[in-house]
């Protein structure tokens, strides 16, 4: 009996359940699939090979191949970041991966020059703003503001290039002691290009007196313009969004439209989001709108301390690239 009523309702029978073999069954895991145990002493390869078949370790595969094959096939491999990955140490990787030709360009933001200057200038960074913030000295340091300020003026005065080349060419005109550390540095050296987006007032130099906001703006307007070229090369390439929740997703979505505006094509072009939890806009302004149907984006979450050291050596391991001199 079916009835509201109270008292009526009675348990439904299963009697006429109908079932069928699990053998017949179509099932998203195999044996084949799952992980393999770790033998100690074997190599970085064997242990990617030990991951299992499923989620993130396909995903992680899948960024490894899509990086050699671009880099070893002479594809653009661009790399857009936030300051975080500075600050957790992750310059020298950074570096290697330019000199043996993998990463052909990198963006970053704002903060991402203020990081990657202290550290070429005095070998650290990083200060600790609740300590600093009610004392009035946060982002008070002379030498930062003053080493940007000066290599923004000059580079503003000689009327050409942008603010990435700026502040790379300083640091090695100035023989910045801790220069083998500085992403921008190396890039000038290797002659791989950096482009920096600034959003006014979230950077600590832009408190600085000695701050020209025209020259500034003039430079990083140049490195957006130079990012929409970049971009326009992103055919079977791949681009790397790291530790960027906001600003490199906005700058790429806006640079996919004017490449797309421009009839350049960005046929099989790869996307890769990593940090260490999701967001919106990488979300939709890496993964899912510029690859549509004619690319793949991939997510990869993780501390980037662990993760982007392990795709780096999983990406070298795949090509078998010797280091450059």
């Amino acid at each position: 009996m079916v009835s509201g009523k109270k008292g009526q309702w009675r348990p439904l029978g299963f009697e006429g359940l109908r079932t069928y073999s699990l053998k017949d069954r179509p099932s998203k895991v195999q044996v084949e699939d799952l992980a393999r145990p770790w033998a100690p002493g074997g190599t970085l390869k064997g242990f990617l090979q030990t991951l299992p078949s499923v989620l993130a370790a396909d995903e992680f595969r899948a960024a490894v191949k899509a990086l050699a094959e671009a880099a070893k096939g002479g594809k653009t491999v661009l790399l857009g970041m936030g300051a975080h990955p500075i600050k957790v140490g992750l310059n020298p990787l950074i570096a290697d991966l330019m000199k043996r030709g993998v990463l052909s360009a990198l963006a970053l933001n704002g903060a991402g020059i203020i990081h990657d200057v202290e550290l070429a200038l005095a070998g650290k960074t990083s200060e600790d703003v609740g300590a600093h913030l009610c004392k009035g000295q946060f982002g008070a340091a002379r030498e930062t503001s003053e080493f940007i300020h000066g290599a923004v003026a000059a580079a503003h005065a000689r009327g050409n290039g942008g603010l990435g080349e700026a502040v790379g060419r300083a640091l090695v005109e100035s023989g910045a002691p801790f220069a083998s550390m500085s992403i921008l540095a190396t890039a000038h050296r290797e002659g791989v290009p950096v482009t920096v987006h600034v959003a006014f007032g979230t950077d600590i130099i832009h408190m600085s007196p000695a701050m020209d906001g025209a020259a500034m703006g003039a430079l990083t307007h140049h490195d957006f313009r130079l990012f929409c070229r970049i971009v326009s090369s992103l055919s079977q390439g791949v681009y790397i969004n790291l530790g960027s929740a906001v600003i490199l997703p906005e700058v790429f979505l806006k640079a996919v439209s004017v490449v797309h505006n421009l009839g350049h094509s960005l046929e099989g072009i790869t996307t890769l989001n990593m940090d260490f939890q999701k967001h919106y806009r990488p979300q939709v302004n890496v993964i899912q709108r510029p690859t549509g149907t004619s690319g793949r984006g991939i997510m990869l979450i993780g501390h980037h301390e662990i993760m982007f050291p392990l795709l780096a050596a999983a990406v070298l391991e795949q090509m078998g690239t010797p280091e450059k001199d």
